[in-house]
């Protein structure tokens, strides 16, 4: 082959490179969806050819990257207001539905067995309670066998939505918690982590741990969590049930682009600890967000099992219905 025509076959074979890569698009942020987005960005590829990335770096990091047009679209666990979202020029919507665990790593203790009242939680995570003997935890743990070892607390270490939403179930118990995506603890022993992966490493890693994570990285990992009090005084065990019962008390309309916190929801079989998470789109990249709703609308209509599957709870049709309304009136489907 001549030197010409060996050129000209690497031009084409870039012209075919660049045309195959024409429909990729990057996102970046909340840790907490990242095992579900990394199935639906697989098998959107798989059915059509068309490449998302999307990289779990944080809440913070997702608004921040939105915000500075540094990706196509950013993650957040933490909703922005309305009036924040016209001031960075973003569309919000929502995506899919998950949970927040205390898990825990206490030799003798199994999965399930630990039960956590809403004063124990508050007690470990404020730093009062620092033994795991203590009694605000033994009186609802009679049959367990709990050391006298300090608690280690696992938190995050970035600004982080999975944070945001934990810190918000905090303040309904006791509103002397702030809610925040990086609080200052004041607990004595404390490690943190970034991102989901981060902390669920940290509690396998210590023995007589506990954090919050999402509940994909539990089921994931293996990891023992607690029953957790909900508002009702009911412990509830994290299922994919306790979930989709804590769900259906969400509320959402496409006036306020969706803000909506639905931590600590009603009802007695309610799990207490739920999150929704959020897609923002910049307003002026109309035909990038054309691309990034095809994704998400390919996703409404053929993700939910891989949702499931992973412990996540898929939206609503009259959800998925509203979300498509308010990307024709934005005109960016």
């Amino acid at each position: 082959m001549t030197f010409r025509k060996v050129m000209t076959t690497l031009a084409a074979a870039s012209f075919v490179l660049g045309a195959a890569n024409a429909d990729e698009i990057k996102g970046r942020g909340a840790s907490f969806p990242g095992p579900v987005y990394q199935a639906w960005t697989s098998e959107y590829y798989n059915a059509t050819q068309n490449q998302v990335n999307y990289t779990p770096t944080g809440s913070g990091d997702g608004i921040s990257s939105a915000s500075k047009r540094m990706v196509d679209f950013g993650g957040s666990d933490s909703p922005l207001k309305s009036e924040i979202l016209k001031k960075a020029k973003l569309y919000m919507f929502p995506t899919v539905i998950g949970s927040i665990t205390l898990s825990y790593n206490i030799e003798g203790i199994k999965d399930g067995e630990l039960k956590l009242s809403r004063a124990a939680i508050s007690a470990i995570f404020s730093g009062k309670a620092s033994f795991w003997d203590d009694e605000i935890i033994v009186k609802d743990n009679k049959n367990l066998k709990l050391p006298h070892e300090p608690i280690t607390v696992a938190v995050r270490a970035d600004e982080s939505g999975t944070t945001y939403n934990f810190t918000y179930f905090l303040n309904q118990i006791d509103p002397s918690f702030k809610v925040s995506k990086q609080p200052a603890w004041k607990i004595a022993k404390l490690v943190a982590g970034k991102s989901n992966s981060g902390v669920s490493a940290n509690i396998q890693q210590i023995k007589n741990s506990i954090g919050y994570i999402e509940y994909s990285y539990k089921i994931k990992l293996g990891l023992p969590a607690a029953q957790i009090e909900n508002k009702e005084g009911q412990f509830i065990t994290p299922t994919i049930q306790s979930f989709q019962d804590a769900a259906k008390y969400a509320t959402w309309t496409p006036d306020n682009d969706f803000y909506a916190v639905i931590g600590d929801p009603a009802g007695a079989t309610s799990y207490p600890i739920v999150a929704a998470t959020f897609i923002l789109l910049p307003e002026e990249k109309t035909d990038t967000n054309k691309k990034v709703t095809a994704f998400f609308d390919w996703v409404f209509a053929h993700g939910d099992k891989a949702a499931e599957e992973l412990g996540y709870v898929p939206l609503p049709v009259s959800t998925k219905d509203q979300i498509k309304t308010y990307w024709e009136t934005k005109k960016i489907k």
